[in-house]
């Protein structure tokens, strides 16, 4: 296993740096619009084209790299992104934050497309677990350690956007100088939409809103933070308590909806999350230390949302049909992500900060009923025929990564659907 992880060792350090550069300035923007005054549906729509660009890049890159290949779709992504950090600081204009969100979403997306195949190419069915675990902890870990690099220079000048731009191009140093062979790539046909709804409605519609919920936490809770008066201290805490939760829990969850009723699971889950909203909207009104510890429970019960929506949706379809799915669905998952910022800001604008919170509860709240009218008109699935579920970051995760990468997981996912057995089928 050791030998596996450090056969990948310069993917893993240059995801860490992407992490740590992505996640710096997401918080970034969100402190210093509300510092020049933009209002917050003006920040909600900036944060939003940031997963405009993901879902576009996401489509183009698999035709970049088939093209001219894995190490320089990397290195010209990760300088337009690089690029993108500076203009920021440069052009302090809502137009051209917007833009620059879009370009680096593009790029992040096609890093993601990149990184996520190489690393499947590397694995073997002995290893693909340990390096996905590693995978994910090197992605989550980088997005809530990069919250406290905001400590290191004052949030209104340029220092901290270039350092984000020197974070995201020192990711290309390993990459380049690993001796290893790039992998081949092919990317598999989408599965429909509507052929999706059908044979999973609940999954479709819980991707949907878990991108939404997810990308509000995300995009908008640096926000919501300096809104509620939070110090830059408290707001990387603040931030970063969200994405230690859903490391928490992704795990414990998982394997309990592997051996109950996953709907069921998935049911309790969401309404959880729904619940951590409300009660973190009144700890706002208390200490800070009580606000840390409800957003580390939104994010527990919210991250791990989209796994489950992903190992619901397997348990009715065929192996065949995973592989196309999977991407589909994170078509989906993104799609939401756009509409979660925005939604967030608009609700800011009318209610104030309680907003925030309001927005995450109220989407949350809708996916459980949806769930439990799903219940009434579909019996559920004998647990010996569930698949086994497998933590994965959603659509927006980090905040970011794996978007219709999935789609391109074609391995891993022959792998699950030999562990979920030959009984899957479509109900």
């Amino acid at each position: 296993m050791f030998a596996a992880i450090t056969s990948a060792w310069a993917l893993f350090v240059g995801l860490g740096m992407l992490m740590l550069g992505n996640g710096l300035q997401n918080s970034l923007l969100g402190i210093r619009a509300g510092a020049e005054s933009f209002t917050t549906e003006t920040t909600g729509l900036i944060m939003a084209a940031y997963y405009v660009g993901l879902l576009t890049g996401a489509l183009v890159t698999p035709k970049v790299v088939g093209n001219v290949g894995h190490v320089r779709t990397f290195a010209a992504l990760a300088s337009t992104a690089s690029t993108a950090a500076l203009v920021y600081a440069v052009f302090v204009d809502p137009w051209a934050w917007g833009a620059m969100r879009m370009v680096t979403g593009f790029c992040y997306a096609g890093l993601y497309v990149v990184a996520e195949s190489w690393l499947n190419d590397r694995a073997t069915n002995e290893t693909r677990g340990t390096l996905l675990s590693v995978y994910m902890v090197v992605l989550l870990g980088g997005m809530a350690a990069s919250q406290f690099l905001l400590n290191l220079a004052d949030t209104n000048s340029y220092l901290l956007f270039v350092l984000a731009s020197v974070l995201v191009s020192m990711a290309l140093v390993p990459i380049s100088l690993s001796v290893a062979p790039a992998p081949d790539f092919e990317a598999p046909e989408p599965l429909g939409l509507r052929a999706l709804y059908q044979t999973s409605p609940l999954g479709t519609i819980g991707a949907l809103g878990t991108g939404m919920a997810n990308a509000a936490i995300y995009a908008m809770s640096p926000v919501y933070a300096g809104a509620v008066g939070l110090s830059v201290a408290q707001i990387a805490l603040f931030v970063s308590a969200s994405i230690v939760g859903g490391m928490a829990f992704q795990w414990p969850i998982g394997r309990l909806s592997d051996k109950l009723d996953r709907r069921q699971v998935l049911t309790v889950v969401t309404f959880a999350a729904a619940l951590a909203a409300l009660l973190a909207a009144l700890a706002a009104r208390g200490e800070p230390i009580a606000l840390y510890a409800m957003m580390f429970l939104v994010g527990g019960m919210s991250l791990p949302m989209y796994s489950l929506c992903i190992a619901h949706t397997n348990d009715y379809l065929t192996p065949k049909q995973m592989v196309s799915a999977s991407g589909t669905l994170m078509m989906v998952g993104g799609a939401g992500a756009i509409f979660g910022p925005i939604g967030v800001s608009l609700l800011m604008g009318e209610m104030g900060s309680d907003g925030f919170f309001a927005c995450i509860g109220a989407v949350h709240a809708a996916i459980g009923v949806f769930a439990l009218y799903r219940m009434l008109r579909r019996a559920a699935l004998p647990l010996e025929e569930q698949g086994a579920s497998v933590p994965l970051a959603s659509s927006v995760s980090a905040p970011t990564a794996t978007l219709p990468v999935e789609a391109i997981r074609d391995q891993m996912d022959r792998d699950l659907a030999a562990m979920a057995g030959p009984r899957l089928r479509r109900r």
